[in-house]
């Protein structure tokens, strides 16, 4: 995270509930900084097409990068390797059974490129709360009753907002992807949000978007 070109450009929120637009973002994609993690600002920064991405060691840094990284349900891309694991049995996927324990295990895996966790004490208690307000949500994959893999997000009705998923075991986490793009589609979602560029999402088949499409669907489902 990158933030000394920008800095000087950004808006720092205060009290009022209320960011700057979307297109006003550096062009790596930083908006502003500040402001809180209340249930309110979170929900309307998500409907905004803006998240908060930050670590222990800074400020609350609010982003909207443009191009979006995105996946259209269905046109998830499911290996002859993958099939063979959906149809095995192997796996099981619940919702919302275990929130806390997800949100925990992805703030503890280790990522390429960074030295610590975006996902601090402060934001597992934000999404925590905004979880029992039905907003934040959890897919659970299970081994022989074991948790072994899983993701949260925002469910903003059409759009779901993924913010991580973790694996301790192969496969786990595609299994839990693969199957939450299927319900999505069943439900006729828009898209997943995945927000940057991800090598292993892009191979289950997100692509990027300009952020302006990207934008068009979030007004598309309020309209």
């Amino acid at each position: 995270m990158n933030t000394n070109e920008s800095i000087n450009t950004l808006i720092f929120l205060n009290a009022q509930l209320e960011f700057p637009p979307a297109e006003s973002a550096s062009a790596e994609g930083l908006l502003a900084v500040g402001g809180d993690l209340s249930p309110e600002r979170l929900i309307l920064a998500y409907r905004s097409g803006i998240f908060p991405w930050f670590d222990t060691d800074s400020p609350i840094l609010w982003w909207s990068p443009d191009p979006r990284m995105v996946l259209f349900p269905h046109k998830i891309k499911i290996s002859k390797s993958m099939r063979k694991v959906l149809r095995s049995g192997r796996f099981r996927l619940t919702q919302n059974t275990c929130f806390e324990k997800v949100i925990d295990h992805c703030s503890h895996i280790k990522r390429t490129g960074q030295k610590g966790t975006w996902i601090t004490a402060e934001m597992i208690e934000a999404y925590i709360e905004l979880h029992s307000q039905g907003f934040a949500k959890s897919y659970e994959v299970w081994e022989n009753d074991q948790l072994v893999g899983g993701l949260y997000g925002i469910d903003l009705g059409h759009v779901f907002c993924g913010e991580s998923m973790f694996s301790t075991v192969s496969n786990a986490s595609k299994f839990g992807f693969i199957k939450l793009a299927q319900e999505l589609e069943a439900n006729a979602y828009s898209l997943i949000d995945c927000q940057v560029y991800n090598e292993h999402l892009e191979s289950l088949g997100a692509k990027e978007i300009p952020r302006s499409e990207f934008l068009e669907f979030l007004e598309a489902q309020h309209q």
